[in-house]
């Protein structure tokens, strides 16, 4: 079986006080660096009590982003896109047009204070999401992200539709996630995937599913209502 029982324990990430959520799109792409700058800033503000939490959705022009755990010969193609080294957790990984990257911006002292509950909670929001358009997906042991299983006459194989990459500073989350709508998957080649060689990548598009971004926002939200609590809508922050 692809997918194993994800239990993301809402009642732990669900605030007891009830506080909503920001929710802002982002309607043209953002810089990276810009987009790091004010994710970070709005994190620190979150910390201190001085602004409420987000999830904050947009698109970036064509990138690879470098985790702390990326190694180098994982670059196949420095010169094709602009290279970004950044603090979140995992490895290489691309950011383009018809990818939703949604950063998420949550306290986990009201929520737990669980890491692992977390991120299983963002496995969730990403595999409700996309059941959505009748897509079953899943996680595996040992590789982060969302899976797809792929069928044909005598073949099988695993595909990767969304990624996961989060860092945790003073029990405030940013980074986040991002789910492939409409990207254009030879981008990919550039770079080893979160460092999994043997498999590849995929999209909605490239599974028959016609979605748009704003159908795939839509089943974004509705699954993370359901995992993180009341959102509100908030314009995006720059």
């Amino acid at each position: 079986m692809l997918s194993h029982t994800l239990n993301p324990e809402p009642s732990r990430l669900i605030r007891s006080d009830g506080r909503p959520v920001g929710w802002a799109v982002s309607t043209a792409a953002v810089d990276y660096p810009a987009a790091v700058q004010a994710m970070e800033a709005r994190a620190a503000a979150i910390a201190a009590g001085d602004a409420p939490e987000l999830i904050w959705l947009l698109e970036h022009p064509p990138l690879y982003t470098a985790g702390v755990s990326s190694r180098d010969a994982d670059l196949l193609d420095a010169g094709r896109f602009p290279v970004h080294r950044t603090g979140r957790g995992g490895q290489f990984t691309y950011h383009g047009p018809g990818q939703r990257v949604a950063y998420v911006m949550l306290d986990l002292n009201q929520r737990g204070r669980d890491v692992r509950a977390f991120v299983r909670g963002l496995e969730q929001w990403l595999v409700g999401s996309l059941a959505a358009f009748g897509v079953e997906a899943g996680v595996r042991d040992g590789r982060v992200g969302v899976w797809v299983e792929r069928r044909g006459a005598g073949w099988s194989r695993e595909d990767k539709i969304a990624a996961i990459g989060v860092k945790v500073r003073k029990w405030v989350s940013f980074h986040g996630i991002s789910l492939n709508v409409e990207p254009d998957l030879g981008h990919f080649s550039g770079i080893v995937p979160c460092g999994i060689a043997e498999h590849g990548v995929t999209s909605l598009v490239d599974l028959g599913v016609p979605a748009t971004m704003d159908e795939a926002d839509a089943a974004l939200k509705v699954s993370a209502g359901r995992i993180f609590g009341p959102l509100v809508p908030e314009p995006p922050p720059i």
